[in-house]
């Protein structure tokens, strides 16, 4: 699914920090959510409609009742797409940018722009590389079950089995966006 009105950097998308330091501000982005999501539990989500890549397109809040998107944005994760959001997010934008939150508190490309130029380094739609479609973060921790014991195991971008390993969700496979969150599922990291 995606969130509706906002967009966040992808999972290959590196920002600069207040320093001028790269760093990998997708992945940060998504290990936030996760951790977000993780602390008010179930998501509740109102769908208005399906993406060009067939994803729904919703609107979410936690089970406290603490909209996904609007934390997103406040804590610079996120920016107001006004192309879909007619700016509903405008003000949690300022009041980030102004607080130098998250993205805000160095250089970043906005994430439509940055996928615009490298498209060659976004994660296409399909079940094997979206994960849950988290932002399109295109979580890339695999969480495989194991045919000979059923034990569940989690594998990492390179790890020696990583490209070789399929993840089928229909028996029960999964992909993760931390190892927090493999983790906390039950699953251990994979040994080579």
């Amino acid at each position: 699914m995606r969130f509706n009105g906002i967009d966040a950097p992808e999972s290959r998308q590196y920002c600069d920090d207040a320093k001028g330091f790269e760093y990998p501000c997708g992945l940060r982005a998504a290990q936030a959510l996760v951790e977000f999501l993780a602390a008010s539990r179930p998501l509740r989500c109102s769908f208005i409609d399906r993406d060009r890549y067939g994803r729904l397109v919703g609107n979410c809040d936690r089970a406290d009742g603490r909209s996904v998107q609007r934390w997103l944005v406040e804590q610079g994760l996120a920016l107001d797409w006004p192309r879909y959001s007619k700016r509903t997010f405008a003000a949690e934008q300022g009041t980030a940018k102004a607080a130098h939150r998250g993205l805000w508190r160095g250089r970043f490309d906005q994430p439509w722009d940055w996928r615009a130029v490298n498209a060659d380094k976004v994660e296409t739609v399909s079940e094997q590389s979206t994960g849950f479609g988290l932002l399109g973060s295109g979580c890339n921790i695999k969480g495989n079950i194991s045919v000979n014991s059923g034990e569940h195991i989690y594998h990492l971008p390179g790890q020696e089995h990583y490209a070789e390993t399929v993840i089928s969700t229909g028996k029960g496979e999964r992909w993760f966006c931390s190892e927090a969150e493999a983790r906390a599922a039950g699953w251990r990291r994979a040994k080579r």
